[in-house]
């Protein structure tokens, strides 16, 4: 029992001393990119390596703020963020959920169907989307272009398909035969059990929104409705690039998603493994 307990301390040691430096390999450009917030345009590109935070950041959101506006495309990004990721989850758990408990025709048709997109590069569907949305519904640059086009995740769909899958249908048979509505199964009993789940799912969809970029870019051409990663990306111009503006605006994109993984992550670990074993 000795013999069995030290190897597997030994074998935890070896486990974290491997690990542990490849974290701090991950950690070091995202530490980089917060001390070049805080230093001035020329102390980036200085020879010398600078480990430590500065005191430029103030200065630099205040370039970041006159040349963008960040605020207000901070604004629009949350919005569709938020907005995106509770009718994307609303919709991909309706549709998991109907490929679960529905017996129709066509089903294994719908799933392959579903399963094909995944193979579909995002740039093979993106112009005849714009086209679309820009030029026959005439809705570029507005909350509806924004928010709408990207809320089908098939993704999502075949996750919230796995989920459910996973329940005992026994269990919605005797709702069922207790005179429960189908829509109250759904609501009070198949999602409450599928919160890790959800979870997970929302922190994937909040991401894919929060740093989508090309839609954003394609589809807003008003100013007002930019979200920040376009933002950062006119930054970039022919003679002069503000890369301290861009590693705080950065900065500032980053660190909403690390606080929301670390208060979640409990969710998002247990969510993804649901299906790990049935």
């Amino acid at each position: 029992m000795t013999s069995r307990s030290s190897r597997r301390f030994w074998r935890q040691v070896g486990l974290h001393a491997v690990l542990g430096p490849l974290a701090l390999i991950w950690l070091l450009p995202l530490w980089m990119m917060l001390v070049f917030s805080t230093m001035p345009e020329n102390g980036i590109f200085s020879p010398d390596i600078e480990l430590l935070p500065k005191g430029q950041f103030w200065a630099n959101f205040q370039e970041l703020q006159a040349e963008t506006g960040f605020l207000r495309t901070l604004f629009v990004s949350v919005v569709v963020a938020l907005v995106t990721t509770g009718l994307s989850i609303l919709l991909t758990s309706m549709a998991g959920w109907a490929l679960v408990r529905y017996r129709f025709r066509g089903r294994w048709l719908v799933t392959a169907l579903i399963f094909g997109t995944l193979t579909l590069p995002y740039f093979v569907v993106v112009i005849p989307q714009f086209i679309m949305v820009a030029r026959d519904m005439g809705l570029q640059s507005t909350w509806f272009a924004l928010i709408v086009p990207p809320l089908f995740n098939s993704l999502g769909v075949l996750f919230m398909r796995q989920a459910f899958s996973m329940m005992p249908g026994e269990l919605f048979d005797a709702a069922q035969v207790e005179g429960v509505k189908e829509w109250q199964i759904f609501t009070r009993v198949a999602l409450p059990m599928a919160k890790p789940t959800l979870a997970a799912l929302a922190i994937i969809l909040f991401l894919a929104s929060w740093n989508n970029y090309l839609w954003p870019l394609l589809i807003a051409s008003d100013p007002t409705m930019m979200t920040a990663p376009v933002a950062l990306g006119t930054l970039i111009g022919f003679t002069r690039v503000s890369w301290a503006a861009i590693m705080t605006g950065a900065v500032l994109l980053t660190l909403p998603m690390i606080v929301v993984f670390i208060f979640l992550q409990r969710f998002f670990m247990s969510g993804i493994t649901a299906g790990a074993v049935k």
